[in-house]
C-alpha cells in the first residue's frame, strides 16, 4: 500500500509540474552547445549542464579502425575554465570518455548537485568527485530544484553493427573501482534519459540515440536533445513514441577529435537525424560550436 501510494505521488507530482509549466508565463531558456552532449542550459540565475565533456582529446573515434583503447584520460582545467561558470545540476547520462572525464572538476569549481546511476557515480568517486555533491538516481524520480525540476528515466546507448554492440559495455556496482586511467576504464554503465522543467520549458535530453520506449511512451515535452546514430529508423521510432514535440535540438554529432574552438566536423550521422525529424512535422535545429539559442 505504501509503495502503492509512492507511484500515485510521483505521478501527480509530475502531472503537476506539468500543467504548471503550461499555465506559468514563460521565460527565455538559453542553450549553449560544448560539443557533444555537453550543454548548458540557463534560464535567469539557474543553470543545468549535461555531461559537461570540454578537454576533447584524440581517440580516433570516428575513424575507420575506432577509438584505441589506450588512450590516457586526460582533464584540462584550464580549457574548463573558458566557459563553465556556475551550475545547480550537472546531468550525468552514461559513464564514457566523452562524458564523464570532467564532470569531477566542474562539479568541486560549481559546487552542483550531480545526479547519476551507481556505476556512473562510483566512477565519478574514483575520479575523485566531491563525494557530498553526488546524488543517486535510477530513474522514475522527479526532483524540485529551486528553479527548475529534473525528471530521470531509464534509457539505452545506441548500438550498431551486425552484433548491435557498443563500446566500452559493462558496470561498476558496488566497492569504488581503481582510478580510471585509459578510455576502457570509463564503462557505459547504463545509461539514464532526463526531463528538465525550466522557465515554462520542457527539454528532453539524451546523450545518444537509444530510449528505452516503455518509459518514454506518450511523454510531453516541448524540445528533445536528439543524437545521431544508432540502429536505422531508431529516431524515427524515437519520435512515434513520444506526443508530437515542437522542436529538436541536434546533439553529439560533432567529431570530438576536432577543437571545440573551431567549427564542429560532423562525423555522418546529421542528414539522418534531419530526415527523421522532418519527417515528424518538428523543427530541426543545429547549432555550432560555443553557440547559443534562446528558445
Amino acid at each position: 500500500m505504501a509503495g502503492a501510494v509512492g507511484v500515485a505521488g510521483l505521478r501527480n507530482a509530475a502531472a503537476a509540474d506539468n500543467q504548471q509549466a503550461v499555465e506559468s508565463p514563460r521565460e527565455p531558456v538559453k542553450f549553449t552547445w560544448w560539443g557533444n552532449h555537453s550543454w548548458e542550459i540557463r534560464c535567469g540565475k539557474y543553470v543545468v549542464l549535461t555531461d559537461p565533456w570540454l578537454t576533447r582529446f584524440k581517440t580516433g573515434t570516428y575513424e575507420p579502425e575506432g577509438a584505441d583503447p589506450t588512450t590516457r584520460l586526460v582533464s584540462k582545467p584550464e580549457v574548463i575554465d573558458r566557459y563553465v561558470s556556475t551550475a545547480d545540476a550537472i546531468l550525468v547520462h552514461h559513464g564514457h570518455y566523452d562524458h564523464l572525464p570532467d564532470v569531477p572538476y566542474v562539479a568541486r569549481k560549481t559546487k552542483a548537485t550531480v545526479l547519476g546511476n551507481e556505476t556512473h557515480l562510483n566512477l565519478l568517486r574514483a575520479l575523485r568527485a566531491p563525494a557530498d555533491q553526488l546524488s543517486q538516481v535510477t530513474g522514475g524520480e522527479y526532483l524540485p530544484f529551486k528553479g527548475f525540476t529534473v525528471e530521470v528515466f531509464r534509457s539505452l546507448h545506441s548500438c550498431g553493427g551486425e552484433r548491435h554492440q557498443f563500446a566500452f559495455p559493462g558496470t561498476r556496482p558496488g566497492a569504488v573501482p581503481q582510478r580510471p586511467r585509459t578510455i576502457a576504464d570509463l564503462v557505459e554503465g547504463g545509461t539514464l534519459a532526463y526531463v528538465i522543467t525550466i522557465g515554462g520549458l520542457r527539454i528532453l535530453s539524451l546523450s545518444t540515440a537509444g530510449f528505452d520506449p516503455h518509459a518514454l511512451r506518450d511523454l510531453q515535452v516541448d524540445v528533445v536533445l536528439a543524437a545521431p546514430g544508432g540502429e536505422p529508423g531508431v529516431t524515427d521510432r524515437l519520435l512515434q513514441t513520444i506526443k508530437p514535440v515542437k522542436t529538436v535540438i541536434a546533439t553529439h554529432w560533432d567529431n570530438f577529435d576536432y577543437p571545440l574552438d573551431k567549427p564542429a566536423v560532423d562525423w555522418g550521422g546529421l542528414d539522418k537525424l534531419r530526415a527523421s525529424v522532418a519527417a515528424a512535422g518538428s523543427s530541426f535545429v543545429k547549432v555550432d560550436h560555443l553557440e547559443s539559442i534562446v528558445l
